[in-house]
């Protein structure tokens, strides 16, 4: 059961990330869950808590490193993806309250969709405001989601959702998992080369240095053969290849499947959609393993 009532906290700036993750990652040390200042573990259920960040504005210096980390145009517009960063504090923040079920380091995300209703220009000051769900059960455990709005005074502009699986004894649920559109036959249009740093300058800019991400020992301390590739890193790639296709309005939506480990050759798969828009994929170069899937709409 949800609690009855919820709360509304409105920040004065964004949350610094470094302390988060050293929370995050101190609850792996034995004997450290009960220490009132780890963050996260301490409930049952998800916290009816609502975080807002009344003013952002963005750091030129910063956006221009995305863009080239992402292959994105310069640009006076931002990408689609890039408010997903200036969220990001406070996604990490809120997965950081004792009251949170789980650790944020070590949960998955699985899914991403974003809602763009027109270009945000980089002079613009937004509002944020992150909301999460009750949990869900999932074939592979159970899974919940973030849900940020952005706006330009009223103006709501740019929405998203991130659905995050906690691996565990699963279940269906009672409509079962939903059944998404297969997009392995897509024609690879695109071959991509990904250094083994990638996850590092990812971090640089996006400030998630969350340890799978980060370097080969680090990875392998969570299982993973070295690092991985941001899943929203892969995503945003894959939205600056078809940067000159999408409008100012659009919904792009994606599943993140398995990870790119780094090292990789991928290649980087699309075709127009039957009922507007594009799909598109990306699959190791080599062994045709999925790592993502997606479409966007138009309009």
């Amino acid at each position: 059961m949800r609690p009855v009532t919820s709360s509304e906290r409105v920040l004065d700036s964004p949350p610094s990330l470094l302390p988060l993750f050293a929370r995050s990652a101190a609850a792996l040390i034995p004997g450290t869950s009960r220490l009132p200042f780890i963050g996260g573990g301490g409930g049952r259920e998800i916290p009816e808590l609502t975080l807002t960040l009344p003013s952002v504005r963005v750091e030129r210096e910063r956006l221009v490193a995305y863009d080239r980390v992402c292959g994105f145009s310069l640009s006076d517009t931002l990408p689609p993806t890039y408010i997903h960063i200036l969220a990001f504090p406070l996604h990490l923040k809120l997965m950081s309250e004792r009251s949170f079920p789980f650790r944020a380091i070590g949960l998955v995300h699985i899914a991403n969709k974003i809602s763009q209703h027109r270009h945000v220009n980089a002079a613009e000051e937004l509002s944020l405001r992150v909301v999460p769900t009750a949990l869900e059960p999932h074939p592979r455990g159970r899974q919940f989601s973030l849900r940020t709005e952005a706006r330009v005074g009223e103006e709501l502009v740019w929405e998203e959702v991130s659905t995050i699986l906690k691996r565990g004894a699963g279940s269906a649920g009672p409509s079962g998992p939903v059944a998404r559109p297969s997009t392995d036959e897509l024609p690879v249009t695109a071959t991509w080369k990904l250094r083994g740093d990638l996850g590092r300058r990812y971090a640089s800019v996006s400030g998630d240095i969350n340890p799978i991400h980060m370097h080969p020992l680090s990875a392998k301390l969570f299982g993973f053969p070295s690092a991985i590739a941001h899943g929203m890193w892969t995503k945003a790639r894959c939205l600056a290849a078809l940067e000159g296709r999408l409008p100012a309005a659009f919904t792009v939506e994606v599943s993140f499947r398995r990870p790119i480990v780094l090292p990789a050759m991928v290649g980087f798969a699309q075709a127009p959609a039957s009922e507007g828009g594009v799909r598109f994929s990306v699959r190791d170069a080599r062994k045709s393993t999925p790592h993502l899937a997606g479409s966007a709409k138009f309009g």
